[in-house]
C-alpha cells in the first residue's frame, strides 16, 4: 500500500522520467531528422514538467505580501520555464528550417543517406 501511495504522490515525476526516456530514445535511435526534432521537443517538455514540479509549493500563495499569508511560492521556476519554452520554439523552428535546406541540398532527410552522400 505504501508503494502505491508513493507512486501516486509522485506521478508527475514519473511522467517526467518516462517522457525523458521516450525523447532520449527517439533522439538516439531514429535516423529521420524530423523525428529527431520531435524527440527533442518531447525531451524538452519533460524537462519543463520536471522543473515546474520541483518548483511547486503545497499551499503556497503568489509572492504578494498580504496579511494572513505565511507560505509563498517562488515565481522563478515558472519564469525560467516561460523563457525555456520560447527558446524551445526558436530551436525547433530553426531545426525545421535547416531540415528543409538539407532536403533541398541532398534530396533526403535520412541521416544515414546524408552521411553516405557526403563521403567522397
Amino acid at each position: 500500500m505504501e508503494t502505491i501511495t508513493f507512486l501516486i504522490e509522485h506521478a508527475n515525476y514519473w511522467a517526467a522520467v518516462i517522457l525523458l526516456m521516450i525523447g532520449l530514445y527517439i533522439l538516439t535511435t531514429r535516423g529521420n531528422l524530423i523525428k529527431k526534432v520531435v524527440g527533442l521537443n518531447i525531451f524538452q517538455s519533460a524537462v519543463f514538467l520536471l522543473y515546474i514540479s520541483m518548483g511547486y509549493v503545497d499551499g503556497g500563495s503568489a509572492p504578494i505580501v498580504k496579511p494572513g499569508i505565511e507560505v509563498y511560492s517562488n515565481p522563478l521556476p515558472h519564469v525560467l520555464i516561460l523563457t525555456a519554452i520560447v527558446v524551445g520554439v526558436a530551436t525547433s523552428s530553426l531545426a525545421l528550417a535547416l531540415i528543409v535546406r538539407i532536403r533541398e541540398a541532398y534530396g533526403t532527410i535520412e541521416e544515414d543517406e546524408i552521411i553516405e552522400l557526403d563521403q567522397p
